[in-house]
């Protein structure tokens, strides 16, 4: 059974969780197990934070969210305006520094791609667009 849905938000962290609650019921529905959609709910999460955070700037701007859900794959795309930015450009941590050697923040791209199974960007019409892929592990 594939499940899709696109929702459209505005740039306010209230409104994640909604978003977040309609994905890990389409993802149970899905056969997906607790963990995958925790790492997929993390990996949204932390995407829609940068793009209301770093990206907007403020509230009140549209992300589209959109989603297609299979027995093996959840596939979520976000979509905003905000100034044109690839969050795979950034490079990774050094995450074998010790924490107080570490700059507040710079772990959100990291975790994104540490908790998916692929990330894609590009940039078309004006619009920022970033696809996160979860594959369903057979238990």
């Amino acid at each position: 059974m594939e499940t899709e849905f696109e929702l459209v938000i505005g740039s306010d962290i209230a409104q994640i969780p909604a978003f977040s609650d309609r994905l890990e019921e389409a993802m149970l529905a899905n056969g997906f197990s607790s963990d995958e959609i925790l790492d997929t709910q993390l990996a949204v999460e932390e995407a829609i934070t940068n793009v209301i955070v770093h990206g907007y700037g403020r509230q009140g701007e549209p992300i589209m969210i959109s989603c297609r859900i299979s027995t093996d794959r959840a596939e979520v795309q976000i979509a905003d305006s905000a100034p044109r930015f690839d969050p795979l450009s950034v490079p990774e941590p050094d995450v074998g520094e010790g924490i107080e050697q570490r700059d507040v923040g710079g772990l959100g791209v990291y975790l994104i791609r540490q908790v998916m199974d692929e990330v894609s960007y590009r940039y078309e019409d004006g619009e920022n667009i970033l696809i996160l892929l979860k594959k369903r592990r057979d238990e």
